[in-house]
């Protein structure tokens, strides 16, 4: 009865992002896609696993991922601080 799923938030930080695509390879759910000019985008939120291949395979740190078992309204509170 109204209890919020917990959903996984990823963030791309696309000022440090070269566009390499690493993430995108290694992410198994295929989450993560390339735009027009190359750089990545969540496509599909709601298929993380949270694995977190795509933040430890990503060669400039422009990715974070906040893992389900915080809420959305807790991860924005942290990043605030």
């Amino acid at each position: 009865m109204g209890t919020k799923e917990k959903k996984t938030k990823i963030d791309i930080y696309k000022a440090w992002c070269k566009a390499c695509g690493i993430c995108v390879a290694f992410c198994p759910a295929e989450v993560l896609a390339r735009d027009e000019a190359g750089y990545p985008y969540v496509k599909f939120p709601e298929k993380c696993i949270n694995c977190g291949w795509c933040e430890l395979r990503c060669p400039d740190f422009a990715i974070t991922v906040y893992k389900k078992d915080k809420g959305l309204k807790e991860i924005d509170e942290e990043q605030k601080k």
